[in-house]
């Protein structure tokens, strides 16, 4: 049986035999990973930022395993903007929340990129790992 068959990637994609659910954690890791580290320092205003966020989730679709995205950007959570050509923000880890739901197989996980304040910190966390839904089966 091939290891794709066994709900298993092919070894040619990571280089090792992976479950979906190690493959898909790989991975989300590395979208969200993606999505701090290339859009913070953005030029953002409250008219721009609704562009921005769905920007940021158009691109992510794109990606392998993506089966859900949604970006927030709140600038009202960044400081003060300077004067005139200058009146804006820059995309800050407080603006930015992204979720994104990656789906291999029969697995499915959900991450997201949240700024802690109790940490002050971006936290990326996974907040779910669940088989993936069939149509049998009713949305949760």
């Amino acid at each position: 049986m091939r290891a794709a068959a066994r709900g298993r990637e092919p070894r040619s994609l990571h280089g090792a035999v992976l479950s979906d659910r190690e493959a898909l954690l790989f991975e989300v890791g590395i979208k969200l990973g993606g999505v701090f580290h290339q859009y913070l320092g953005t030029p953002v205003s409250r008219r721009t930022a609704a562009g921005l966020a769905r920007t940021i989730e158009q691109a992510l679709r794109l990606q392998p395993y993506v089966a859900a995205v949604r970006v927030r950007i709140v600038p009202s959570r960044a400081g003060p903007t300077g004067a005139g050509a200058f009146a804006y923000h820059y995309l800050t880890a407080e603006m930015l929340h992204a979720r994104v739901t990656l789906v291999q197989g029969r697995t499915r996980v959900t991450a997201e990129l949240a700024h802690r304040s109790d940490l002050r910190y971006p936290l990326m966390r996974v907040v779910a790992v669940h088989p993936a839904r069939t149509d049998k089966q009713p949305a949760r």
